[in-house]
């Protein structure tokens, strides 16, 4: 792994990083590595094996604990970004409310969220949860950006058997917007790197492209060469889905999942198939279609390479 600590200053600005072996917080560090601009980047893990084992890939890294609000001083520690993530329960009210408090203490200039795509008087509850977290940042005196992805691509090959090149949705044949991880990887290092002066006080857009899931996989049937069949199903399919699974869900948050996949069906939550696209507004380069992501990700949709 390069390390880039010679090529920047000292005195450049320190952008935290949180979440980092999440699925966005993954991407994120892939951007780092690449390019970390003029900024000294600090990644922040829960557990200790995970800080030592980004240590010795040449990375800065530090214990936080977002349960722990006694990890959060010695992390955030002459930092001047932060980029919170948050797991997927109601904790996240907490978790965020003391991290924020934490920062403002710590003399941190900017926060940089990701949120969800949503209308300011949504109901959905875990939609919710997040705009309560970013009027929270708003009202801190910090510096703010806040991210409002649509549906993940990778939600489809996460649901996708390699068995039989199948997946699933459970919004019955309404069309949603699609965002690419990668994307949104992008989008938060450009503006970690930039900092406040050009994006504080921005919200941007994250829905590259509007589809439902047949129109779905009619695309990634033609990219791939290969059938790939979606299963239009309903709420109380998602439902069962959620309760066979063999991870835990939190029931709260399953319960937001299954009023998710309603509001979408009813119209309450119509908005969400739209397209609007900042990615090329704030990295510069075009955002990643459908088409282009099923090819990227060949190996994740099919059992078969080479099909």
């Amino acid at each position: 792994m390069e390390n880039h600590d010679a090529e920047v200053d000292s005195t450049s600005p320190i952008v935290l990083v949180i979440g980092t072996t999440g699925q966005v917080g993954k991407l994120i560090v892939d951007e780092f590595d690449r390019d970390p601009g003029n900024v000294r980047v600090r990644y922040a893990a829960r557990k200790p094996e995970q800080v030592n084992e980004l240590r010795a890939a040449g990375r800065d890294a530090v214990r936080l604990d977002l349960d722990d609000p006694s990890t959060f001083a010695h992390a955030l520690y002459g930092v001047d970004r932060v980029y919170p993530l948050t797991g997927y329960t109601v904790a996240m009210l907490a978790q965020s409310k003391t991290l924020v408090d934490a920062a403002v203490k710590a003399g941190v200039r900017h926060i940089v969220h990701q949120g969800v795509f949503a209308n300011w008087d949504v109901t959905d509850p875990h939609f919710v949860w997040h705009q309560v977290i970013e009027r929270y940042i708003e009202g801190s005196g910090l510096e703010w950006t806040h991210l409002h992805p649509n549906v993940f691509m990778e939600g489809l090959s996460s649901m996708t058997p390699v068995d039989d090149s199948a997946f699933s949705v459970y919004w019955d044949d309404r069309r949603v917007g699609w965002i690419a991880a990668r994307d949104i990887a992008a989008v938060a290092a450009t503006v970690l790197r930039q900092g406040p002066s050009r994006h504080g006080g921005k919200e941007y857009w994250l829905s590259t492209e509007v589809a439902s899931g047949p129109e779905v996989a009619a695309i990634f049937s033609a990219a791939l060469n290969r059938k790939i069949r979606c299963d239009v199903r309903g709420p109380e399919e998602f439902k069962a889905s959620i309760a066979d699974r063999s991870i835990t869900i939190e029931s709260w948050y399953a319960d937001a999942g299954v009023e998710f996949t309603r509001q979408a069906i009813d119209g309450r939550m119509g908005y969400i198939g739209t397209v609007r696209d900042d990615v090329e507004f704030v990295t510069g380069r075009p955002s990643i279609s459908l088409r282009q992501w099923a090819v990227e990700n060949r190996d994740r949709l099919t059992s078969s390479p080479s099909a």
